[in-house]
């Protein structure tokens, strides 16, 4: 989809989305408010990017601010797979995002008597017709080739549809002018690559298997298979992590230079994962705290993790996570904070211990449970610490929010 959220925000206000100013920003009302999608006139005139703050974004007299709806996009991604699903079995289908779309045509070909670039077309002129949305669509031979497509070669086709084969490797692959417009390649691996004389897709594709394999592993073999356009990766097959991790993250909304606000949000947020390590049953024996630093500071922050003896506790949780903090924090100004549980299982029993009291420690597992069962009924805002009406809190406002942005038309 092009600029999904923007796109769908000006469908909603009855304007083209291919012709309006429009950006999607979350907390616009702070000069550090961040740009979630710009609409493609928004980006070729005013330069907005997905990563834009509200204080870099230019004047101009017909941009239009909207607050983020996640629930309207939500249903808007559910609207548009139900589209494909009358062509395809679930089976075919595979959501990579709430804006992309995987979607196997073979089998369909027979019933329907169209050709891949037919169904393409189809696909292109219902969503357009439906919902009133613009969007691209890469053609390939497997799942690779189809996303390079997508991603390096229909935005520049007029009829927004790119097909890519395996004959056209030469002259489509290896032409790939940026190597992190390549699926697998961001800025470190490019500069890990750039260290091996590698700087092309040409250039890895002719690479020596056997040094890469040597030096990089697995994922330096896929390198190589990948700059020849192979792919083995089969869409029915869907992808299950060995090990499973539950966690949050949340960009503030300025620097945070008093530890004291820090730790408040990173007490929330640990109380928020651990509620739902305990809605899913399970209990965690490894967390972990990631803290960036503003880009202003020296130092990039630091990524920490501790084993512990396995719990789902608030308090037990909240004391681990805050003693990760004082022992790293250097008293830089933050401007992100994560939170993560790993090491899960499903044993849910109580872990009594030689230092708390037995009465204690089961007083504390029915405090949790009991305000748990007050938020699921009443909302998370019906049961709170003191501590979330005080100056840095984010709990609150975040309680309201679907995928840590606005999801209605209240905004925040």
């Amino acid at each position: 989809m092009k600029s999904f959220y923007a796109s769908v925000e000006c469908v909603e206000r009855g304007e083209d989305p291919l012709e309006t100013l429009l950006v999607v920003m979350s907390g616009g009302d702070s000069p550090g408010g961040l740009a979630l999608s710009a609409s493609p006139k928004a980006k070729e005139i005013l330069g907005i990017s997905n990563v834009s703050r509200r204080f870099e974004i230019p004047y101009h007299k017909d941009l239009i601010f909207a607050e983020p709806r996640m629930n309207l996009y939500i249903e808007k991604n559910l609207q548009l797979n139900n589209i494909f699903k009358q062509y395809v079995s679930d089976e075919d289908i595979l959501i990579y995002s709430i804006d992309e779309t995987f979607v196997r045509v073979k089998g369909s070909q027979k019933l329907f008597g169209l050709s891949p670039y037919q169904f393409a077309e189809r696909f292109r002129d219902e969503i357009k017709l439906k919902l009133g949305l613009p969007c691209t669509v890469g053609i390939g031979d497997n799942m690779l080739l189809s996303k390079l497509a997508l991603d390096n070669g229909a935005k520049h086709e007029q009829s927004m549809i790119a097909s890519w084969h395996y004959e056209d490797v030469p002259e489509t692959v290896w032409k790939i002018k940026k190597m992190t417009d390549f699926w697998g390649i961001n800025t470190r691996t490019e500069k890990r690559l750039n260290n091996k004389g590698i700087y092309s897709i040409y250039d890895l594709a002719h690479y020596d298997f056997f040094k890469m394999k040597e030096s990089m592993g697995i994922i330096g073999q896929q390198l190589i298979a990948h700059a020849w356009g192979i792919d083995r990766t089969d869409i029915s097959e869907k992808y299950t992590p060995k090990s499973k991790s539950i966690g949050n993250s949340q960009v503030l909304l300025k620097d945070y230079t008093n530890s004291v606000e820090t730790k408040l949000v990173l007490r929330e947020m640990t109380e928020q994962v651990a509620a739902r390590l305990r809605a899913r049953e399970m209990q965690t024996s490894c967390v972990q705290v990631s803290i960036s630093y503003s880009r202003t500071e020296l130092s990039s922050g630091f990524s920490r993790q501790l084993s512990i003896p396995k719990t789902n506790s608030s308090k037990e949780l909240v004391s681990y996570c805050l003693q990760l903090f004082d022992k790293f924090y250097d008293g830089s100004a933050v401007r992100n904070v994560a939170v993560n549980f790993s090491k899960l299982s499903t044993d849910t029993s109580l872990q009594l211990n030689l230092f708390d009291q037995p009465e204690e420690s089961m007083s504390n597992q029915l405090l949790d449970t009991t305000i748990d069962q007050i938020r699921k009924e009443y909302g998370f805002d019906s049961i709170y610490h003191a501590s979330s009406l005080m100056e840095g809190a984010t709990a609150i406002a975040r309680s309201h929010l679907v995928g840590g942005h606005a999801g209605g038309m209240d905004g925040l």
